[in-house]
């Protein structure tokens, strides 16, 4: 709560701040809503809340100009969208993974992987889809909230971060979410 109001305190960009840190407030009302009913997994939980500083981080500067990411690692452009972007595909994966496997909705491990990847790809895409809606519909945030800085492959670089994203949190995480999955109530 403390860096949801932190970064509502003079942020660069009003509309760009309220358009950033939209998913967390919907995602917060969501784990509310649900969390008698389909509590989730600590390691969720906690994941949950590290995208959502991200997205309050990159709301509160835009994702152009977060501190410590102009030229880091040599790069011309600030890199804090791709953290996000990461993050887009970490998380969901793991939330995905923990809806489809106490759900049932899937048999064997390939498919699960596969159903993974592909809701992933899908929310990333569909975020992107966002992004230039939101460039369409204002002219005024399209750069700052886009944060594309000049570079024409933004869009699929973003779409590749949450990839990687997805497959590093099921090739690292995996283990450890089954181990807090078996000790959640059936």
């Amino acid at each position: 709560m403390s860096t949801l109001v932190w970064s509502g305190i003079e942020p660069k960009d009003q509309l760009t701040w309220f358009l950033e840190v939209l998913p967390a407030l919907i995602g917060g009302a969501v784990l509310l809503f649900t969390y008698q009913q389909f509590r989730l997994t600590p390691l969720l939980y906690l994941l949950i809340l590290l995208h959502c500083i991200v997205l309050m981080v990159g709301g509160h500067y835009t994702y152009a100009e977060v501190p410590l990411f102009d030229n880091l690692l040599g790069f011309e452009r600030n890199n804090y969208d791709k953290v996000g972007h990461f993050f887009q595909g970490f998380v969901p994966a793991l939330l995905a993974r923990e809806i489809l496997k106490r759900k049932h909705v899937v048999n064997g491990e390939v498919w699960l992987v596969v159903f993974i990847l592909s809701i992933c790809l899908a929310f990333s895409a569909f975020y992107e889809l966002i992004e230039w809606w939101v460039a369409l519909l204002s002219n005024e945030a399209a750069e700052t909230f886009l944060g594309t800085q000049g570079y024409i492959w933004d869009t699929q670089s973003d779409m590749a971060m949450a990839l990687v994203g997805a497959i590093v949190a099921l090739v690292f995480l995996s283990g450890m979410h089954n181990r807090q999955l078996s000790k959640l109530p059936s």
